[in-house]
């Protein structure tokens, strides 16, 4: 599967979000990324083959998951949407 890397000081954790290209909080959760310099990588599923689409759902929920999006495995754990406090508890970000 294609994705795409965002590069970031914070490497210390693994990163991948399946997304969508149009979804306002999968945008929301790459700018989150962003400011916290964490490095990432993602898939804008909508802009995938059926295959990678097929893919994508089956690491989703063999996660736990349900498929909606964004979904965030941080370190191997899924959150489903964008959940800043659950976000920066996974990163360990310190909260201010």
């Amino acid at each position: 599967m294609r994705t795409t890397k965002v590069h970031g000081k914070n490497r210390s954790h693994s990163v991948r979000l399946y997304t969508l290209s149009t979804c306002v909080w999968c945008k929301r959760t790459k700018e989150f990324l962003n400011e916290n310099d964490v490095e990432y990588e993602y898939v804008d599923i909508d802009l995938c083959t059926d295959e990678e689409r097929e893919e994508a759902r089956k690491t989703i929920l063999s996660k736990g998951g349900r498929i909606s999006f964004p979904a965030i495995i941080i370190d191997g754990k899924l959150i489903n949407g964008f959940h800043e406090d659950k976000i920066k508890e996974a990163l360990k970000l310190g909260h201010g």
